[in-house]
């Protein structure tokens, strides 16, 4: 039996040690966020219901993002063991210079509509963890300031291809003189998903003050103090706004873009050179072979665009086999933790971007909230390596993952025959 006694006071003391309030609300926030979920959930609370839903939405039923998110999980990782990494390296080198990790920060348009500090917050969070960032050609903010923002980093640029040419022609010129080092030429949005989120919410550009909006807006008056106190929004491209998401990309982009425009492209852009959108075998080894890119950008454009479409993730492999190892080959859409960006290295990723993820840290919390999603997914990313006994990006190989079946295509005539 365990002998009682009186408790000791001084041991009592010892064990009542209470940690000093937070005052400083964000910080308190952001400090109990432990996973991108977490982040998301506190985006959610703090910002409009149009606006979140245009980050956290995708196109019709939603299938392709939730299925790209799904792939992620059902990964089974297979660990070395007695294999000590005291020491790990999570940087690489990525279209011929460095980033401190293996993603970096993906396109996203309206991002101030998001929260005022926009792609001056995803820039300088960009520039102080080492990792590239990449401002859209419907970003809110211009290409020069970006520039100023992050300086002396790695800055990338999306391009659409607009009905004006000269548009597109412009801003191509205009980031090869700020010094940007890679162009994303963007293919998957010849017209716009049907984005059913923001059709309900009437969400627009601008956004409108509705009485749904008003009402929306009274739990939340931080954003709309932010939104009405800050410098009008400024866009990368359109000179013009006015109308649904919807219709602003319909009336900007054109559905006959073609391999015409990109050899247009590569003659004015004198950096690295992706196409962003690739969802086929075929179509990256086309571009490998015969259109003079420098790599493609696996994607699905985060399931907003056409829902079903290929899960990046999945195709993943394929391409690599078929392209070899001498071809840059990136994937983004459905990446919400650090194990996610590891499992896409083993299986021949040589980067990765993240585009919700950065958002929901924008949405909990400005800048401070970008440099907390970095943080989490950096830690994210080493103690998967550790766990998994790789000390090196290099060390990862297509053993350590095995993409589990969830989804398994059904072979052409399949159902045909099981039909008889």
């Amino acid at each position: 039996m365990v002998q009682r006694q009186l408790p000791n006071p001084a041991e009592i003391f010892d064990l009542m040690k209470f940690k000093a309030p937070e005052l400083d609300g964000t910080k308190r926030r952001l400090e109990g966020a432990l996973t991108i979920s977490d982040l998301r959930t506190i985006a959610k609370r703090r910002t409009p219901k149009a606006a979140f839903d245009y980050t956290d939405g995708a196109a019709e039923g939603e299938l392709s993002l939730a299925r790209a998110r799904q792939a992620f999980e059902d990964v089974e990782f297979h660990p070395g063991i007695l294999a000590p990494a005291p020491e790990l390296d999570t940087s690489t080198t990525i279209l011929g210079g460095p980033s401190a990790l293996p993603f970096g920060i993906a396109p996203t348009g309206f991002t101030r509509l998001m929260q005022t500090e926009g792609e001056f917050a995803g820039a300088g969070a960009a520039a102080a963890a080492g990792i590239p960032f990449t401002l859209s050609t419907l970003g809110t903010t211009s290409i020069e300031d970006v520039k100023k923002t992050n300086p002396a980093g790695r800055n990338w640029f999306q391009l659409y291809v607009m009905r004006d040419r000269e548009i597109s022609y412009g801003l191509t010129r205009r980031a090869a003189e700020a010094g940007f080092d890679t162009l994303m030429f963007t293919v998957d949005t010849p017209v716009a998903g049907a984005r059913l989120r923001d059709k309900r919410n009437g969400f627009s550009i601008p956004p409108q003050l509705t009485l749904g909006t008003i009402i929306n807006a009274i739990p939340r008056p931080w954003w709309w103090i932010d939104f009405l106190t800050t410098p009008k929004l400024e866009f990368a491209s359109l000179s013009t706004t006015g109308g649904t998401v919807g219709e602003l990309l319909d009336a900007a982009m054109d559905p006959t873009i073609g391999y015409d425009d990109l050899e247009v492209i590569r003659g004015i852009w004198p950096g690295k050179l992706l196409v962003k959108g690739v969802q086929t075998v075929e179509d990256a080894v086309r571009l490998k072979d015969t259109h003079g890119v420098d790599g493609v950008v696996l994607s699905n454009h985060g399931g907003r665009q056409l829902d079903r479409a290929p899960i990046p993730f999945h195709l993943l492999p394929q391409v690599r086999r078929a392209v070899g190892d001498d071809f840059t080959v990136m994937v983004d859409t459905g990446i919400m933790n650090g194990a996610d960006i590891v499992a896409a290295v083993a299986l021949g990723a040589d980067f990765t971007l993240i585009g919700r993820a950065y958002l929901y840290g924008l949405m909990a919390g400005g800048r401070r909230g970008v440099d907390r999603t970095i943080a989490i997914l950096r830690s994210e990313i080493e103690r998967t390596m550790r766990l998994l006994g790789v000390s090196s990006l290099a060390e990862l190989e297509p053993h350590h993952v095995t993409q589990l079946a969830r989804m398994v295509p059904v072979a052409q005539g399949a159902a045909e025959v099981a039909a008889r």
